[in-house]
């Protein structure tokens, strides 16, 4: 019918609280869990979580487990039931014969929300690519439970057509979407020469820390942005000058816990232009209670793609959105993240870090213009030694 709303899909969370993984972490990991799963468009309604020393090579969790995860599915009318780690195909095969439903892990999740923002040519073959190299391993079984449940979250694949084809066209499929990323890859790397030799800048992170938003502020763009994960994927660039010197800031996708390595990989071409950067800007959500993890994460990453021995600036995000609740004086409990003020947590970081840092509220442009000093200051030094013919620049 015209008008009407598409049914938002009803899903179970699952994980797994090892020796390893404390259950107030797998919390946490569920909350971002449902976090994806609410920007591909469904809802979480209920999670479980079993304590094993490692996840059931058979079922992922307990058979015991499985059962109560299947009468909830039943009695509760669910559509899906996404795990919070990579199945393999045949803990997926299993559990699908269990549960009877739609059945996602968190990269296919990933993979899917990926999907649906990709925009341009080059974002949609690199997500495709991804998808190919996911599902080449899991099409026994699984194409029978796609065809099944057709549409929908984790249903942005690359067709049913594709879908009911063998493992020989799937991977020819795939070695032409390499052929055309290796040219997609040459393309970039002209535009990238192409530029001159103005200073480059990419704003990395976590995703959803607000670096489009910065990217806004700084460039006077108007790039999306919202409240969600992977609102940005294709990467911008921009010519911005503070002061009297011009350069390049690039917004690129954010990075996040367990990020497929297949995106990793397809993705190569917009993360060159962290790879290419003279400077980091490393946009760090403070308002987030898991901050420091996240700042280990996109560290991570950023080892993995050899970018971790930049200069980096920290931008310490959302300071408008930061809270705390004030210890009483005769309180003698150690001091957590929820009762350290923010001039505290300034103070701390500041001290603690190498690198020049920043405390900034993007949204409320606060600290707007200690902001373009300090990365003035920054490119000052870099501009000076690569071009000191230009000394009256400054």
């Amino acid at each position: 019918m015209i008008g009407e709303k598409k049914r938002i899909e009803r899903c179970v969370l699952v994980a797994v609280a090892s020796s390893e993984v404390k259950f107030e972490k797998v919390e946490e990991y569920l909350d971002e869990l449902a976090f994806l799963v609410e920007t591909a468009g469904g809802v979480a309604k209920k999670r479980f979580i079993q304590k094993l020393n490692m996840p059931d090579p058979r079922l992922y969790v307990g058979s015991g487990k499985m059962s109560e995860i299947a009468e909830y599915v039943r009695a509760a009318e669910i559509d899906m039931v996404v795990f919070d780690d990579e199945l393999s195909p045949s803990q997926l095969r299993n559990i699908e014969k269990e549960l009877q439903c739609k059945i996602l892990d968190r990269t296919n999740l990933i993979l899917d929300i990926f999907a649906k923002r990709a925009k341009t040519a080059h974002a949609k073959t690199q997500v495709e690519l991804a998808q190919y190299q996911y599902l080449l391993p899991r099409l026994t079984g699984l194409w029978t439970h796609l065809e099944r449940q057709r549409g929908g979250i984790g249903m942005r694949g690359p067709g049913e057509t594709e879908i009911e084809t063998d493992r020989r066209i799937i991977r020819d499929r795939i070695a032409l979407l390499k052929k055309r990323l290796i040219q997609i890859d040459k393309q970039m790397a002209t535009q990238r020469k192409n530029r001159g030799k103005m200073l480059r800048l990419a704003l990395v992170g976590y995703t959803n820390v607000g670096k489009s938003t910065i990217m806004n502020m700084l460039s006077k763009s108007d790039i999306f942005a919202e409240n969600k994960l992977f609102a940005t994927l294709d990467t911008t660039v921009r010519k911005v000058v503070v002061h009297n010197l011009p350069f390049l800031l690039a917004d690129t996708v954010g990075f996040i816990r367990k990020l497929p390595h297949g995106l990793v990989e397809s993705f190569k071409s917009t993360l060159d232009e962290v790879r290419e950067a003279d400077v980091l800007l490393h946009v760090v959500d403070i308002s987030h209670p898991e901050f420091e993890d996240q700042i280990k994460i996109v560290n991570e990453t950023l080892a993995e793609i050899n970018s971790n021995d930049k200069p980096m600036i920290m931008v310490f995000n959302k300071i408008d959105a930061y809270t705390f609740v004030e210890k009483e004086e005769d309180d003698l409990t150690p001091a957590t993240k929820e009762n350290i003020s923010l001039d505290e947590m300034m103070n701390t970081w500041m001290a603690k870090e190498n690198m020049p840092c920043i405390f900034i509220s993007a949204k409320l442009k606060e600290n707007h213009h200690e902001f373009r000093q300090l990365i003035y200051d920054q490119i000052k030094k870099i501009h000076a030694e690569r071009f000191p013919y230009n000394e009256f620049l400054y």
